[in-house]
C-alpha cells in the first residue's frame, strides 16, 4: 500500500498581493520620475542652448543685413544715445586710462538717434578667444533678452564707445550660454562691439573671480567692487564690463571681466 504524501498549496494572501502591487507601482513611479528628470536636463542643457544659439545667429545676420541696407540707402549713421551719466575721461594712469586709449572727436561725431527700444538687439559682441559672436540687446530681462542667447546691456550704463562703463550680462549655462567660458579670458585679449556706425575694440585688463550679485560697483561708470574695494579702477575712462554667474550651474556669485577701449573704427 502506497503512502500518500500530502501536498500543501499556499495561496497569496490579500495583504501579500497588495504589497507586491505597491512595490511594482513604486518602481514604475521611480522609473517615470527618472525619465522626466532626464528629459528636463536634456531640455535645459541641450534644447534651450540649441534654440537660443540658432535665434542669436539669426539676429546677428539680421543686424548685419540691416546695417548693409542702411548704408546702401544712404541713411545717416550714429550709435544709440548714451544712457548713463558717465564722466569725461581724466588723465592717463595705471588704473584709469590706458595710454593708447582713443580720444573720440566730439566735433566730428554725428547726432545720435534715440536709445534702442527695450529688449531690442542693436549691436554685435565678438570675443575671438572664445569663438563667441552674440547680439547685444537693451536690458537684462531673462525672457526678453538673456534666455534668447543674447548679451544684455545694463540700463543706465554707457553705450559702446562712449565715456563711462559699457556693462553687459550673459548666461553662463543654458539658453545659449554665451558667457560659458569667460573665465578663460586673459589680460590683452580683444573684445569687439560692432554697431551700425562703428566697430569698437576693447582689451581685457582685469577680472574679479567672485563677488556678490548685489555688488553694483562693478558696473559703475568708474568700475570698482564694493565688496573687494581694492579691485577695480579709480579714474574715469572708456570701460567694458562682462558679468555672469559663478560657479557654473548656480547663480550664487558673479564673475566679472573688465576691459578698456583701445580703438574705434568707423564702418
Amino acid at each position: 500500500m502506497r503512502e500518500r504524501i500530502p501536498v500543501v498549496v499556499q495561496r497569496n494572501s490579500p495583504g501579500r498581493r497588495a504589497a507586491v502591487r505597491g512595490l511594482w507601482t513604486g518602481a514604475e513611479l521611480v522609473v517615470t520620475l527618472g525619465v522626466v528628470l532626464l528629459l528636463l536636463v536634456a531640455h535645459q542643457l541641450w534644447w534651450t542652448n540649441r534654440q537660443a544659439r540658432e535665434g542669436a545667429e539669426r539676429e546677428v545676420r539680421a543686424l548685419q543685413e540691416g546695417w548693409g541696407r542702411d548704408r546702401g540707402a544712404g541713411a545717416p549713421v550714429g550709435g544709440p544715445q548714451e544712457d548713463s551719466r558717465a564722466g569725461e575721461p581724466g588723465a592717463d594712469g595705471q588704473d584709469g586710462q590706458a595710454p593708447e586709449r582713443p580720444a573720440p572727436d566730439r566735433t566730428a561725431a554725428p547726432a545720435a538717434p534715440a536709445a534702442p527700444r527695450w529688449d531690442q538687439a542693436y549691436a554685435v559682441l565678438r570675443i575671438p578667444r572664445l569663438g563667441l559672436t552674440a547680439p547685444v540687446a537693451q536690458g537684462i530681462s531673462k525672457r526678453g533678452v538673456l534666455d534668447k542667447g543674447y548679451v544684455g546691456h545694463y540700463p543706465r550704463t554707457a553705450q559702446p564707445g562712449r565715456a563711462g562703463n559699457f556693462a553687459v550680462a550673459g548666461h553662463r549655462n543654458t539658453h545659449g550660454e554665451p558667457f560659458r567660458r569667460v573665465d578663460r579670458l586673459r589680460r590683452g585679449d580683444r573684445i569687439t562691439v560692432e554697431t551700425r556706425d562703428a566697430v569698437y575694440t576693447y582689451t581685457v585688463d582685469k577680472s574679479l573671480a567672485q563677488t556678490s550679485p548685489s555688488d553694483s560697483g562693478v558696473i559703475a561708470a568708474v568700475p570698482r567692487s564694493n565688496v573687494r574695494t581694492a579691485v577695480g579702477y579709480s579714474a574715469p575712462g572708456y570701460y567694458l564690463t562682462l558679468t555672469t554667474c559663478t560657479p557654473e550651474f548656480t547663480s550664487r556669485y558673479r564673475l566679472i571681466v573688465w576691459g578698456k577701449l583701445t580703438s574705434m573704427r568707423p564702418r
